[in-house]
């Protein structure tokens, strides 16, 4: 809540699916409003509608990240319920190509999502919480972007590295503004598309050099972001928190 008494605004960008929709879940049971922002609009709705039917805490929000003005627009989408106070730069684009068989135009499909999107809003979302005096921006970085990448290819583990550096970065831009900025960086995570992406075998040799022995879930890594989204946690700002299993002891 807000100091009007108001429940918290996220815009969760790729939450039509996968981490995305668990992360959404996660900020609506905290008791925030959601834009369910996607590309894939009719998923978006159904998302939307699990969480909040009458549409009072929860709205559908076709969102292209690779597009600025998308970023304007969600402003204006939010307009009615006193704009937005959390941002989470989800989605993103993976492919599993060998890095010496990427194409020029793979390599930029990646970054646009993966870097140049969460770079827009955080231009545009940034600089409407500054003017609030608070706000939160988490990104989903990635293990392959500390380690150079498992089972994803070299542009996405590139685009994760980069987006480390740029939670820092508007950490710096927005300090004493009231706005923090950090990352969730998950290991493996047990999902349809990476079952369906991974051989099997490689899973689970995976899974068994990992000190847990097991991929995470979805719901562990959405109660982070929940944690770091919400009011209590205004101490933390470019941090990136590891989540993967014990794979990255330090």
């Amino acid at each position: 809540m807000n100091a009007a008494g108001h429940a918290d605004v996220a815009l969760v960008t790729g939450a039509a699916r996968g981490l995305g929709a668990a992360i959404a879940r996660a900020l609506h049971r905290d008791g925030m409003r959601i834009l369910v922002a996607d590309v894939a609009i009719d998923a978006a709705v159904d998302i939307a509608a699990e969480l909040d039917p009458s549409g009072a805490t929860a709205r559908p929000l076709l969102l292209d990240v690779r597009d600025k003005q998308g970023f304007v627009d969600a402003l204006a989408a939010a307009a009615d319920w006193k704009g937005i106070d959390v941002l989470v730069n989800n989605a993103a684009l993976a492919f599993t190509t060998p890095a010496m068989e990427i194409g020029g135009d793979e390599f930029d499909a990646v970054m646009a999502v993966n870097l140049r999107g969460p770079f827009y809003a955080s231009q545009v979302i940034g600089a409407h919480l500054r003017g609030k005096g608070y706000g939160r921006i988490v990104n989903i970085a990635s293990q392959a972007g500390q380690m150079g990448g498992t089972v994803t290819g070299g542009h996405y583990a590139a685009s994760k590295a980069g987006l480390i550096g740029l939670t820092k970065y508007f950490a710096r831009e927005f300090s004493g503004t009231g706005v923090t900025v950090n990352a969730v960086s998950p290991g493996p995570i047990d999902l349809p598309t990476v079952r369906a992406g991974v051989p099997a075998e490689k899973l689970a040799a995976l899974e068994a050099s990992m000190p847990v022995r097991r991929l995470g879930e979805a719901q562990e890594i959405a109660d982070a972001v929940a944690l770091l989204a919400s009011r209590r946690m205004g101490y933390v700002t470019g941090a990136t928190w590891d989540l993967n299993g014990g794979t990255l002891m330090r």
